[in-house]
């Protein structure tokens, strides 16, 4: 069952100088049907943000999408947050 596993990173990004609080929310779950995931939600913190589902037939097409992700946001100043 290592395929029902759920992955799940939160990134954030803060620099009060210019007011800036955002978070991204990267996670991996299986679809009722069998098919991987790719869940993105992101927006300021405190605050409602938006949410993007990708289905893809395989688990590690939707982890290759996520570091995919991770890449692009971490290159933007995104920080994973611990715990």
């Amino acid at each position: 069952m290592a395929q029902d596993t759920i992955q799940y990173l939160v990134l954030h990004r803060c620099d009060p100088s210019c007011n800036m609080a955002r978070y991204y929310v990267l996670a991996i779950e299986p679809s009722l049907f069998g098919d991987a995931t790719l869940i993105r939600e992101w927006g300021r913190i405190g605050r409602p943000g938006q949410r993007r589902v990708e289905l893809y037939e395989k688990p590690s097409c939707a982890a290759e999408a996520l570091e995919t992700w991770l890449q692009r946001k971490r290159r933007r100043g995104y920080l994973l947050r611990s715990g």
